[in-house]
């Protein structure tokens, strides 16, 4: 009787019904993870905060802005745990997928630090997901087979807090939609010099969460995925009546992204996005909101973004691959913005990755990056990684 009222109270969604599906009797889980341990060297000088990971926006820019150049680190951040599996459940939606997953590389109050850093934690049931993974309009699937942790400069890569519906899903294609977890990047810029206390009062106001969605297609030859973003991008100030000056501009963005299969087993990745506020999903530079002033005064300013990917994976055979490939996320400036803003960010490499068997990954990798500012100053590098990785995972079930 109990089950069977739990059942009734289950509502019809995207035509399906509730109905009794004893597929399974058992949960099945899988424990998995690495140990990874990361050598790098870099010709001139990044900030120390971020070492571990090759950002262009965060190159010395002017040289010496951080030290002297030529610099080493040891880094096991990389190093990953997670468990994953399947509950079952007496419906037509199948079973409750589920995913928990963190490394060790912190970021925000922990930059710089060996931490845990959450990364997955959601669960999925038919076309529901609740919880935190990749946004809707990223690709995950463009992420090159590089061994630097960050990736590629022009990528959009962003794991949020979000709720999905999937309703519609085939063995070759999927849409979806969701609402995700906002999250304005303000910049006042040089509106401090015609207001000194405004400045520094100014916050990100975040009324509404970023909607998402994407149509992903995949086959033999490989895959495609067009994703989009409707966003508001919002200030006010703080300490103030009415917390005025305030407002809001809309921020969007097209996502373009997709592989093609080439001879057995190689990839020809690419991925073109365009938007205006959209900065905090790509992986580095930029702002969403910045001032600007013109005739009327000084607005906010949805900042336009551009980002461009193109890499190829190459396998020489079933135990030797190669990544190469440039990268660059470019914004326009709003012309308030400080001279040192971020105005693009280059990034390009090259590795040669030996996996002996599938647990075990030895590698080098050579990095070039190049910052350049709103007032046209620049500042590059290059890196060299060495990585040693050992996997493991295990599948049972409770």
């Amino acid at each position: 009787m109990k089950r069977a009222q739990v059942i009734l109270c289950l509502p019809a969604i995207a035509g399906f019904t509730a109905v009794s599906n004893p597929a399974h009797a058992d949960t099945s889980m899988k424990i998995y993870g690495f140990a990874e341990a990361d050598y790098i060297y870099d010709s001139k000088r990044v900030d120390p905060s971020w070492e571990s990971a090759f950002r262009p926006s965060k190159i010395a820019v002017p040289e010496g802005e951080f030290g002297s150049n030529g610099q080493s680190d040891v880094s096991v951040k990389q190093s990953r745990f997670g468990v994953s599996g399947s509950h079952p459940t007496d419906t037509s939606f199948g079973d409750v997928s589920f995913k928990f997953e963190f490394d060790l590389f912190g970021v925000g109050a922990d930059e710089g630090q060996t931490t845990f850093r959450l990364r997955h934690a959601y669960g999925e049931w038919g076309p529901l997901l609740a919880g935190q993974t990749h946004s809707l309009f990223m690709d995950i699937d463009v992420f090159p087979n590089v061994i630097d942790y960050w990736g590629p400069a022009g990528l959009v890569f962003l794991r949020t807090p979000q709720l999905r519906y999937t309703p519609y899903r085939t063995e070759h294609a999927q849409f979806a939609i969701a609402v995700e977890r906002p999250g304005n990047d303000i910049d006042p810029g040089t509106i401090r010099t015609v207001d000194p206390d405004l400045g520094a009062n100014i916050e990100s106001d975040e009324k509404m969460p970023d909607f998402t969605a994407h149509y992903l297609y995949n086959d033999d030859w490989g895959h495609a995925q067009l994703a989009g973003i409707l966003r508001r991008v919002g200030y006010d100030t703080l300490s103030t009546p009415s917390n005025a000056p305030k407002g809001a501009q809309v921020g969007w963005g097209i996502n373009a992204s997709g592989h093609l299969n080439l001879f057995k087993k190689d990839k020809l990745i690419g991925q073109v996005v365009y938007g205006n506020g959209i900065a905090s999903y790509m992986n580095d530079g930029g702002v969403d909101l910045a001032a600007q002033a013109d005739q009327s005064g000084i607005r906010p300013r949805a900042v336009p973004l551009t980002g461009v990917v193109a890499y190829y994976d190459r396998a020489w055979n079933s135990c030797l691959t190669s990544a190469f490939g440039y990268s660059f996320t470019q914004v326009d400036n709003a012309n308030l913005q400080e001279p040192s803003a971020f105005r693009k960010g280059q990034y390009a490499s090259m590795n040669l990755l030996w996996t002996p068997t599938d647990d075990i990954l030895i590698g080098g990798e050579m990095l070039w990056g190049k910052r350049t500012d709103f007032n046209r100053e620049s500042g590059d590098d290059i890196r060299f990684q060495f990585s040693v990785k050992y996997s493991w995972g295990k599948k049972f079930e409770i």
